[in-house]
């Protein structure tokens, strides 16, 4: 992976992380058509920028992140990690394996819009306007939605975790701030993960040239994601998961095509 193909794949990553239309899919997919083969350091690369997307959330919200005083919102917060933590560590070789399918990934992208095509007016009644009323329970249920995205790659870590936000009666707004909160922590824990592994068994893909490339993807990354989230929350307030939906399915459907074609 050289620099150019780096800044391609973070700007991809950037704009996607937040939407419900995964952002793995993404990734996944333009690789091989900038010609990128999949090694170590590609399979951490695409782990540790989803991480530098994910900190603009940090930023944005930095007073909610570093509020110590407010000592239920890391409660909530590990509590709703952790199912993600379990589930990927009992679940290992399914997801390595899901992540290898590329037919598999685009079937969950068309199955996921359908899905997205429905959800609003599904969850209509909405009462919880604010991280303050999100219990603990309900912490808990949206981490388990949240390992609906490690088993079904494609699904989009975003979805999942905003759709069950909603069915516990979240506000749109208000799912997609929590599924932002707790993309930190998962994606804390899933880069120091793919970090140590291919540092210890792929120490050659931590080559200075590599770090380097990771670097720049991850600045890139994170620029990029700090205008896509405001832009989210924005246009999902007005508009809803519907048009989400139809690109899904498209999108899909034309990844099916080019793997049928053998174009990637």
């Amino acid at each position: 992976m050289d620099t150019f193909q780096a800044i391609i794949v973070a700007i991809v990553e950037g704009l996607t992380e937040f939407l419900p239309i995964s952002s793995t899919a993404h990734m996944k997919f333009i690789q091989p058509l900038l010609g990128i083969t999949d090694t170590p350091f590609v399979s951490m690369f695409e782990v540790v920028i989803q991480l530098a997307a994910i900190l603009a959330v940090v930023v944005l919200y930095w007073k909610k992140f570093f509020d110590f005083k407010r000592i239920s919102f890391y409660i909530k917060l590990i509590i709703a990690v952790t199912p993600a933590l379990i589930g990927g560590f009992l679940l290992k070789k399914h997801i390595d394996a899901a992540l290898s399918n590329l037919t598999f990934i685009a079937c969950v992208m068309v199955a996921g819009g359908i899905i997205l095509l429905f959800i609003d007016n599904i969850f209509k009644a909405s009462a919880i306007d604010s991280e303050e009323k999100v219990t603990n329970k309900t912490a808990f249920i949206i981490g388990c939605g949240q390992v609906l995205s490690i088993i079904f790659p494609g699904l989009s870590r975003s979805a999942a975790t905003i759709i069950t936000g909603m069915s516990q009666k979240l506000t749109r707004s208000e799912a997609a701030e929590f599924s932002f909160f707790l993309a930190v922590p998962t994606m804390l824990a899933a880069s120091a993960k793919s970090f140590w592994d291919t540092y210890n068994e792929h120490p050659d893909a931590i080559a200075t040239d590599n770090l380097t490339t990771l670097l720049i993807g991850s600045a890139v990354a994170f620029i990029v994601s700090l205008i896509a989230i405001k832009f989210f929350i924005g246009f999902l307030k007005k508009h809803g998961f519907r048009i989400w939906g139809f690109y899904r399915i498209i999108t899909g459907l034309a990844m099916l095509f080019l793997i049928w074609k053998g174009i990637v």
